[in-house]
């Protein structure tokens, strides 16, 4: 076989493994990091704060303190919520927590409006270090297969382009061969 054929075969078949060879690896990739997400293998953390002082209970909404805590908070329980002058505790039909932490009145009885203070105990859960890595791996995974995905029809269609060259390469160089082997003119 003659140069110019081997060397576009060799280029078609570059391509054609790099582009197998990347699939597989971003496969192998997101299995590991959504085996590590699904597993339960890592651990959380509970974490409890009483008497967390300065909360105000009204339909706004305040913010507790644990959901600014480092490791993804999330799970809140509501343990007690007493006014701050009466130590009146307050029914749990009174308030809601949201997922993001903001305890806000859901009552519209005797607190329903202005700032009434409160002093609140709850329970949250924060991820360790390993848990945050992982997640932050998966949303990694997920925003590059998008970024890639955006551009995959140009590189689809370069390598297209590079397919039908070669081919062509590979047609001349027959046609050349064939050309030769005539006695002619």
């Amino acid at each position: 076989m003659n140069k110019k054929g081997q060397a576009s075969g060799g280029l078609i078949t570059g391509l054609v493994m790099g582009i197998a060879g990347l699939v597989i690896g971003v496969i192998v990739a997101l299995v590991i990091v959504s085996t590590l997400t699904g597993a339960g293998l890592l651990e959380s953390t509970s974490n409890s704060v009483t008497n967390e002082t300065g909360a105000y209970l009204n339909v706004t909404g305040y913010t507790l303190a644990g959901a600014s805590a480092t490791g993804n908070p999330r799970g809140y329980t509501i343990t007690a919520v007493w006014n701050t002058t009466s130590a009146v505790l307050y029914a749990a039909g009174n308030y809601t927590v949201s997922a993001a932490g903001v305890l806000t009145n859901a009552s519209t009885g005797d607190f329903s409006t202005g700032n009434y203070g409160v002093n609140v105990s709850y329970t949250y859960t924060t991820d360790g270090t390993e848990e945050g890595t992982v997640g932050s791996m998966s949303g990694n995974f997920t925003s590059g297969i998008d970024e890639v995905s955006s551009k995959l029809p140009t590189v689809l269609l370069i390598a297209a382009i590079v397919l039908i060259l070669g081919i062509l390469a590979v047609l001349v160089g027959v046609w050349q061969r064939m050309k030769l082997g005539q006695g002619g003119l």
